[in-house]
């Protein structure tokens, strides 16, 4: 079965093919670098990746290859919603969790096409708020979904800067502002738009020192095989 990809605008011919026996993530666990950090959340951040540019930058690996080389076809896909801190540190890993259950995993994959990365957003991000593995899923995929995206093809062929990116992603995205949103690329080409959230959920302008680049900087989009 085929699954068009939802929240695509523009005629982007994205298809997914869901696979029928995901395959099981490895547990995630704090560690000296990423410790457990159990603290108040102050906002939200809903992640998303640019998919051509991921596997640009090194994707065809065989934990990738569902994205990246099985025919499948996307644009942007979910990367996570994490909760924000009130200061400079934001909570993570905040209890020990088992692994999300297949059928969540399964019905994740067109969204959030990697099964190891869904464990890890459950474990670092999704155990401090509160909730379950499905109930914090379908919350990020939720949304995700309602997100719109400006014609990345037309945006790919001339100059732009990421405040130019934002401004058309805002367009394509009534309520949420161009404030909201932070751009981050790696070596001029965009990686990931980072969508800035109050504690309710709603879209707000983002704090300032909490990443991404200057509405100045030129921005780049690889179009992979389009």
């Amino acid at each position: 079965m085929l699954v068009s990809l939802p929240g695509v605008a523009n005629a982007q011919a994205l298809i997914c093919t869901p696979s029928a026996n995901p395959p099981r993530p490895n547990p995630e666990l704090p560690t000296a670098d990423q410790p457990q950090r159990v603290l108040p959340i102050g906002g939200y951040t809903l992640a998303i990746t640019w998919g051509p540019q991921f596997c640009r930058n090194g994707g065809f690996t065989p934990a990738a290859r569902f994205q990246c080389g099985s025919g499948n076809r996307f644009g942007f896909t979910l990367h996570g919603l994490w909760p924000d801190g009130v200061g400079k540190d934001w909570p993570q890993y905040c209890t020990a969790t088992d692994l999300v259950p297949p059928a969540v995993i399964k019905g994740m994959l067109c969204t959030t096409p990697s099964a190891q990365l869904i464990q890890h957003e459950w474990a670092k991000h999704g155990t401090c708020m509160g909730t379950t593995p499905a109930a914090y899923f379908a919350r990020s995929s939720a949304m995700y979904a309602k997100l719109r995206y400006p014609d990345m093809d037309a945006l790919s062929r001339h100059p732009l800067t990421v405040g130019q990116f934002a401004a058309a992603f805002a367009a394509s995205n009534p309520g949420i502002p161009a404030s909201a949103v932070r751009v981050t690329a790696k070596s001029g080409w965009l990686d990931e738009l980072w969508l800035c959230l109050d504690r309710r959920f709603a879209y707000e302008r983002c704090k300032p020192n909490t990443g991404g680049l200057p509405g100045n900087a030129r921005l780049k989009i690889w179009r992979g095989r389009r």
